[in-house]
């Protein structure tokens, strides 16, 4: 995911900014907004869906009214998952009619995903980017924003609309059952079938206090950590030369960031012709790890493995069949290798750059 920051600019944008007061307090009472959704078994969508509303300054004390008949349901002022239609003029926003197919791509052409919305989507589509201005004290046009609204879409809210909506990740059988993602603990939350309490409401509660958490720690990491992070892997890339001339080996002046998403979006923007095929970083105890470039950001072959031959040794062994000193180990599977110093991790990505047979294929 590309999104247009050069690094001064996004450092520029991550400074701490001050955020804006809460503002009064609206009393609750009956002229209080409300936000509708259904009564009984609850789902994960329908209890982001709520959370993200109460983040708004509109709905901050809005109450929650669960119910399936449709004279209250008419008096909330926002209805999510219920009702049966989907009109944002009049904030009605349920996915369950026959007639509704929509996702992101189709209300907004320009961006990617193509899972149909659930009442999370729909609410995280058309109030996300002011939920995330609000909370960043930002703009919402600023491409911090922007970055952090696609970011949280594709990793955050497009499970949650795919579930409910019994989309599939997979064509065929899974090889593993997947039961601890937030709509499976959502779905916990919910009374036994053999309970003799049935009541809701409380689990309700508790499943907006989850997936907003949830969502708040994953916003936080994001901005926190996930999109600093460009700069370090924008600065790598424009100094690579100076690392090995091939262009093909990056240093990050510090280690442990999350940079492989990075590294293939700014492959494509800054125009880089030769893929980058290693970066070398600093581990916690100061040596050096050498790591291969995946061939994709879901795939575990890489674009140039280290050496086979090298593939389980450690130590002074492995520094004696390679003629590299200071190596620790290399991964029986060859994505990865440690030396003590920076020459060392460098001298064992040369190495393996200069063994290349003139093939492109990915290396597994």
């Amino acid at each position: 995911m590309g999104f247009g920051l050069c690094a001064a600019r996004l450092r520029l944008l991550l400074r701490p900014r001050p955020r804006p007061g809460p503002g009064p307090q609206r009393p609750r009472s009956a002229m209080a907004p409300r936000i509708g959704t259904h009564s009984g078994t609850f789902h994960c969508d329908e209890a982001l869906a709520c959370y993200l509303l109460r983040l708004l300054p509109q709905y901050r004390d809005a109450e929650i009214i669960r119910t399936r008949e449709p004279q209250l349901l008419s008096e909330c002022d926002v209805v999510v998952d219920v009702g049966g239609e989907y009109d944002p003029q009049k904030h009605r926003y349920d996915h369950h009619q026959r007639s509704f197919a929509q996702s992101m791509h189709c209300l907004r052409p320009d961006k990617p995903w193509k899972t149909k919305l659930s009442s999370a989507g729909l609410v995280y589509f058309h109030f996300g980017s002011q939920i995330l201005a609000s909370l960043l004290g930002l703009k919402e046009e600023n491409p911090v924003v922007q970055a952090l609204y696609d970011k949280l879409y594709e990793n955050f809210v497009e499970e949650i609309d795919a579930i409910d909506n019994g989309i599939a990740q997979w064509d065929g059988e899974p090889r593993y059952a997947m039961t601890t993602n937030l709509s499976a603990r959502v779905a916990n939350l919910n009374p036994r079938w053999n309970d003799t309490d049935q009541d809701t409401e409380a689990g309700f509660k508790k499943a907006m206090e989850l997936v907003g958490r949830e969502f708040l720690d994953r916003f936080n990491y994001y901005h926190h950590s996930w999109l600093p992070a460009r700069v370090l892997v924008e600065e790598a890339i424009q100094k690579r030369f100076k690392v090995d001339p091939s262009g093909e080996i990056l240093v990050f002046s510090q280690g442990g960031c999350p940079w492989k998403e990075h590294l293939f979006s700014l492959e494509s923007e800054l125009g880089v012709e030769k893929p980058i095929k290693f970066v070398l970083y600093a581990d916690q105890s100061g040596q050096w790890r050498v790591q291969c470039v995946p061939a994709g950001l879901h795939t575990f072959q890489n674009r140039l493995s280290l050496p086979e031959e090298w593939r389980g040794v450690r130590d002074e062994a492995l520094s004696q069949l390679s003629g590299i000193p200071g190596c620790v180990f290399v991964h029986a599977s060859g994505f990865i290798g440690g030396n003590r110093t920076r020459e060392g991790a460098l001298r064992m990505a040369q190495s393996t750059l200069a063994r290349q047979t003139g093939s492109d294929a990915p290396s597994s």
